[in-house]
């Protein structure tokens, strides 16, 4: 304040102070007006005059228009007011200050805390064969993995691990389309304008989830701070299997983590530093429930596990906070719609990763550099080392067994049985040196007592869909003692409230199954009737449960690999029960081929056996292969290939719609093209690239009459590329191409070609639009071309046909195939085969909704039920 002189030192003063005073009491006017009431300086009016000004600046430069009339001893206490006021709030903020500044300290005290649990927690690898004393670092092992953006398809019928290969590589190879990203970068969005707090991790079997997740928690712990998140929350989906009762977020969190129990609260009001990891989606016992609408809002709030879960994804719970979400493609689907912002894919190990997994496996790099040697001449062995644990197993093998136990692997089941003799070689290698012969002897009958021990525990827990085991229960029971068993068995200890219990798991899913295959081989225990798809109608059709596990039991029940077993592990097998296998494959596949059903996994346990005399005994009278449905991989490639290279003569039909074809693909199998009659290759985006390999087979085939391309995005450039082709060898017979981009001038370039050899051309759904007088006339003047519904037998044949394949489709594929054959025109509505097929469909569509168990699939097929009951 300025020095007061004379008698009107306080008015002076406020004048002079009138433009600070403004500035220094607008925050706290209304309060100062109330002491000012109370000290009886202002009168009620006075106040109420105040009040009336817009905004608080106003409301100050009243008071001190009011004050001028009041007089010099109302200007000294209002100054003296006011400079009270002033000094109380000052020291108010520097108690909220210093108690801030130290709650400032004890909340980064503790983020140091929790780097530095997660650090010691992440800092070892963890191999599927890790020995006690056994400490493998992971900054030394860990090998980079490929991310990329966008969204896999939900479409999986079969066990995930086969689904690999091919785009495994085509994805390297198009990394313009997907995006590379780091790990750092999961959270960051391309696109400014849209946040991202739910990111969907998702990867096939052994490929490196898990692996990416302690790479996070690795990096966070070490100061790597290139994740904008305060604290980590890591959970897994094995450890919320063992809550089975109401419990809250809080709970969840301190479960193991209780060092941050004093800073919690602020941890959880700062959702938006907060990053939450939850592995194992596919494990998650409730995952098909996780669509909930009752919700928690509130992290104390107690609900079931999957409520808690289920509120976190939709943003009921903890809203600002991000959650990265694991899970095997299969079950993706059960993930509440809407919520996931970004969906990442990891396609595994490149070539050079491969080499540099080898290398730091092996620790030496000429020895690195000879067994890397060994598995690049075998090209099964190779694509599979692109999946980081089968990488894994196939360097233990090599490892262990110095070599290769016989002849190199040619199979799956082949590298499992390794695998498993190479560790039981291990296991027992120090007692086999002194032993004597008879005590060897015994060793290996107490090796095959307890690996029929964790068959009979695998086949009979995979029968039930089910990854967790008890220690309570009695196949679980029967290997207590058994060193052996932590070899294959990972263990949890399940802490409750006044009890602990132990859980285990096999250490991973595949190799589950394959024990479930031994011990199905090598008991009495009759063969399951799931060799073959199922075909029953409804969400569990062609889900693809049990199809590893009948490829492993056909390889495990080949010649080969039971005489390695039997020498190896002890396992007896029944002649009987292998003849019975292989008499009701070869009868199976006859079956199959001549019926034009899917043949897939049947061509996989045909590749298993690896005995040329069961394909040669199938002998169909007539040679159809449909895989269509299937994102086929290079290991599918090599069983369709094993298959039909053994056969002779023409084929009579190979379908390979809706497998995700490329170029590259179709040259590796052109030489079996030419032997095809009809040849489906409809719902692919066949490029220019892969029409021209269509193209090359057509001008040399003499076999080739009917060609199939429906909804494949071909258009007139394409179209032209083909007619040249057919001109050569002149054919060609039929040529599907319904739902593309073909105008009336792309069909145009047909016109010399039919009717002869083009018998039929069909063309609706494409782009004819074009009403030059000149086009339409020349096309309507082809009778072979058909760009409507009119031949009532030629579209009754393409309805069997079409809802034979929704029959057999999962409701996602389903829906799919809706998409394309509900575009419905009047005209097509009168022909009686028409009113049959979308009758039948509509039946089916109804079928589905009664047994659906999702809301959003629901949603999607009751669209288009309400499309056909118009």
């Amino acid at each position: 304040m300025v020095e007061k002189d004379g008698c009107n030192s306080s008015l002076t003063a406020i004048r002079v102070l009138r433009v600070s005073l403004v500035d220094e009491l607008e925050g706290w006017i209304d309060s100062l007006l109330e002491i000012l009431v109370s000290r009886e300086l202002f009168s009620r009016d006075d106040r109420e005059e105040v009040l009336c000004q817009m905004g608080p600046r106003a409301r100050v430069r009243k008071v001190l228009d009011i004050l001028e009339c009041k007089g010099e001893e109302a200007a000294k206490t209002f100054l003296s007011i006011s400079t009270h006021h002033k000094q109380e709030a000052h020291q108010t903020h520097s108690k909220e200050s210093s108690r801030d500044q130290h709650q400032f300290v004890e909340y980064n005290k503790v983020k140091q805390k929790h780097k530095d649990v997660l650090r010691r927690r992440s800092e070892s690898m963890l191999f599927y064969n890790t020995r006690h004393g056994e400490k493998i670092l992971f900054s030394e092992h860990y090998v980079n993995l490929l991310l990329v953006d966008g969204h896999q398809g939900l479409e999986i019928k079969r066990h995930e691990v086969l689904t690999f290969g091919q785009k495994r590589l085509s994805l390297q190879q198009k990394l313009a389309v997907h995006r590379k990203i780091a790990p750092a970068e999961l959270f960051l969005s391309a696109n400014e304008n849209r946040s991202v707090k739910k990111v969907l991790v998702t990867g096939v079997a052994g490929i490196g989830k898990t692996i990416l997740v302690q790479k996070m928690l690795f990096d966070f712990g070490g100061k790597k701070d290139n994740l904008a998140f305060d604290f980590i929350i890591h959970m897994t989906f094995r450890d919320l299997n063992l809550i089975d009762k109401p419990t809250n977020f809080r709970e969840l969190v301190l479960r193991k983590n209780r060092h941050l129990a004093k800073e919690l609260d602020n941890i959880l009001a700062n959702d938006n530093k907060l990053l939450i990891i939850l592995d194992g989606f596919d494990e998650f016992k409730h995952y098909r429930s996780c669509d909930v609408d009752v919700f928690v809002t509130e992290p104390d709030e107690d609900a079931e596990v999957v409520e808690v879960f289920g509120s976190l994804m939709q943003g009921e719970l903890l809203p600002n906070a991000s959650v990265m979400l694991t899970s095997r493609p299969a079950a993706i689907n059960h993930i509440p719609v809407g919520c996931i912002d970004r969906f990442v894919l990891i396609t595994g190990f490149s070539l050079a990763e491969v080499q540099d997994f080898f290398l730091r496996y092996f620790q030496d790099n000429a020895l690195a550099d000879r067994m890397f040697a060994v598995v690049a001449t075998n090209e099964l062995m190779l694509t599979l080392c692109y999946i980081p644990a089968f990488c894994y197993i196939v360097c233990c093998i090599l490892k262990e067994s110095k070599d290769l136990c016989g002849e190199s692997p040619k199979t799956m089941t082949d590298i499992y049985v390794q695998y498993l003799v190479a560790l039981l070689r291990s296991h027992t290698q120090a007692r086999a040196e002194t032993a004597l012969q008879a005590q060897r002897a015994g060793a290996i009958q107490q090796l095959s007592d307890v690996v029929l021990k964790l068959g009979q525990l695998a086949f009979k827990k995979l029968m039930e869909h089910q990854t967790l085991f008890y220690c309570s229960d009695h196949d679980v029971a029967a290997l207590e003692g058994c060193s052996l068993v932590s070899t294959f068995l990972d263990k949890t200890v399940a802490q409750e409230p006044g009890c602990t219990e132990e859980v285990y798991s096999f250490a991973h899913l595949t190799v589950q199954e394959f024990f479930a295959a031994v011990y199905c081989a090598v008991t009495n225990h009759p063969l399951p009737d799931a060799l073959q798809h199922s075909s029953s109608s409804g969400e569990t059709s062609n889900d693809g449960h049990l199809d590893l596990f009948n490829r492993f039991l056909s390889g495990i029940l080949s010649e080969r690999n039971a005489n390695l077993l039997s020498r190896q592990v002890g396992l007896s097998f029944h002649k009987e029960k292998v003849d019975t296998y292989r008499q009701r494959m070869i009868r199976e596949l006859k079956m199959l081929c001549e019926n034009g059903a899917n043949i897939l996994n049947h061509l996989h346990c045909l590749f298993e056996q690896q005995d040329p005399s069961l394909a040669l005994s199938v002998l169909p009278q007539t040679l159809r292969v449909n895989v269509s449905d299937e994102t086929l991989s290079q290991m599918d490639y090599n069983a369709i290939k094993y298959f039909l290279n053994l056969t002779k003569g023409k084929i009579s039909e190979l379908d390979l719609t809706g497998t995700g074809l490329s170029s590259e693909a179709l040259r590796d199998i052109q030489p079996l093209l030419l032997r095809c009659e009809s040849l489906w290759l409809g719902e692919n985006n066949l490029d220019m690239e892969t029409v021209q390999v269509i193209a090359d087979v057509l001008q040399v085939s003499d076999s080739v009459t009917h060609l199939g391309l429906g909804w494949s995005n071909i258009g007139d450039e394409e179209l032209l590329t083909l007619s040249c082709a057919i001109r050569v060898k002149k054919k060609l017979e039929e040529l599907w191409m319904e739902g593309n981009r073909v105008s009336y001038r792309g069909l145009l370039s047909l016109s010399d070609l039919t009717p002869n050899p083009l018998k039929k051309v069909v063309a609706i759904w494409n782009d004819l639009a074009d009403t030059e007088p000149e086009s339409v006339c020349a096309v309507s003047a082809q009778e072979s071309i058909t760009v409507g519904f009119t031949d009532d037998d030629m579209w009754e044949a393409w309805g069997k046909w079409v809802f034979k394949r929704c029959e057999d489709s999962s409701n996602e594929k389903l829906v799919t195939v809706l998409h394309k054959v509900c575009n419905i025109s009047v005209c097509c509505l009168e022909a009686q085969w028409a009113k049959t097929f979308y009758k039948k469909l509509s039946q089916l569509i109804k079928s589905r909704i009664e047994c659906c168990t999702e809301d959003d699939m629901c949603k999607k097929l009751k669209k288009f039920e309400n499309v056909l009951n118009l």
